[in-house]
């Protein structure tokens, strides 16, 4: 029998679709949090203390500047790292809040979202092989960001005794010589954990003895109470080693707008900026101009926003402890993160149970690493009757698995 040469050098086929994939993309686990909501999806009664997400509407002149923009047309890409006049506007607030000075025409770039920035900072620094420090527990979107860029995600260990602080001993102990970026997330999704300058100061010095890149994620900075946010790049000598990410998302409630910037040293700017130009080429222009809208007059409703989310945060803490789950007391952000330890099931099989039997949605901490077993993520960036009736639905589901 002749066989054909084609014949003979052709590949077997693959047994199913997921074979074609990269490997790292089936390595990675889909999205802790929205698996949890989709068994709550389209349930009555359903009381949702999950998606990070403000209650409030985009304040109406920040939508009214959109459709102005839109009415006149402007409709066109902009320049790939944003518009002056928004990179301006960035620059000027983050020198007037957070006193870290920036040149918006070298420093800042645009993106969709402060997701992207994070996205983009990563695929910018890293080799393969390369070590990422992620204090835990934290967003969930860091490590597999890092593993899809080749890189490889190092938790670091923080605690409620700590205030889930991370401490310069926790940080030394988990470098390695392949160490390069550190990430921190401060206010922290989703202990509500933050770091004041003094805290940061022996941070600060464990970076520079062993040469590291920060990548600050501070999109929670605008929403403190008691304290103002230091930002880690306003740290003595930090600003050059720090590329720090923010956005308009949750301080301007402008989640769906997805815009969000990135400033730092120049040439780690223009390594983000190439990637964003062969990725997305630029954020939204109308996305822009009511970020430009909100950093200019939208204090006001900012401040509101704030003042409601310390009134709700005084109530679920007080209410967790009363029904007798033991709770950090949050400093910033807009989650509470309680300890469910003790009543002898994993944070999964509580959240489940307490979806199934009393109808209240809260987010397993297992998803957000190290240290988050033993706690659930509750949002209170809802309406303080809601946030009243969840607790008491919780205390009724905490003294069934007492006994009570």
């Amino acid at each position: 029998m002749i066989i054909d040469e084609k014949q003979r050098s052709a590949p077997s086929k693959r047994a199913s679709m997921e074979e074609y994939l990269s490997p790292s993309v089936r390595a990675i686990k889909p999205s802790g949090i929205r698996r949890f909501f989709d068994l709550a999806s389209g349930r009555k009664d359903i009381i949702t203390l999950g998606v990070g997400e403000p209650d409030f509407v985009t304040p109406w002149h920040v939508r009214e500047a959109c459709v102005y923009a839109l009415e006149m047309g402007k409709t066109q890409y902009t320049s790939n790292a944003g518009t002056p006049e928004l990179r301006e506007e960035i620059a000027y607030y983050l020198h007037n809040q957070f006193s870290v000075a920036y040149d918006p025409a070298k420093e800042v770039l645009v993106t969709v979202g402060g997701s992207e920035a994070i996205d983009l900072a990563l695929r910018a620094l890293i080799a393969p092989g390369d070590e990422i420090l992620v204090p835990e527990p934290c967003y969930i979107s860091y490590s597999p960001i890092t593993s899809l860029s080749g890189g490889v995600p190092v938790g670091v260990e923080t605690f409620a005794k700590d205030d889930f602080k991370l401490t310069a001993e926790s940080l030394r102990a988990a470098i390695t010589p392949k160490s390069k970026v550190l990430i921190l997330c401060y206010p922290s999704n989703p202990t509500g954990g933050i770091m004041t300058a003094e805290d940061w100061l022996p941070i600060a010095k464990v970076v520079e003895e062993h040469d590291l890149i920060v990548i600050s994620d501070e999109i929670y900075a605008e929403l403190t109470y008691g304290t103002k946010h230091v930002s880690f790049a306003a740290m003595p000598g930090m600003k050059d080693r720090t590329i720090l990410v923010s956005g308009f998302s949750k301080s301007f409630a402008m989640t769906g707008w997805r815009i969000g910037y990135a400033c730092g040293h120049p040439e780690l700017i223009a390594a983000m900026l190439k990637i964003h130009q062969y990725t997305v080429m630029c954020a939204s222009n109308m996305a822009q101009v009511a970020a430009l809208e909100a950093l200019r007059n939208g204090m006001e409703e900012k401040n509101r926003m704030v003042e409601s989310y310390n009134q709700r945060r005084r109530l679920v803490v007080k209410g967790f402890r009363e029904i007798g789950l033991a709770c950090h007391e949050p400093q910033g952000a807009f989650y509470a993160f309680p300890s469910i330890a003790g009543l002898g099931l994993t944070s999964e099989e509580f959240a489940t149970g307490l979806l199934n039997e009393q109808k209240v949605a809260a987010v397993p901490g297992d998803v957000f690493g190290l240290g988050g077993e033993g706690h659930l993520r509750c949002s209170y960036a809802t309406s303080v009757s809601q946030l009243t009736e969840a607790i008491e639905r919780m205390g009724l589901y905490v003294r069934k698995l007492k006994g009570d």
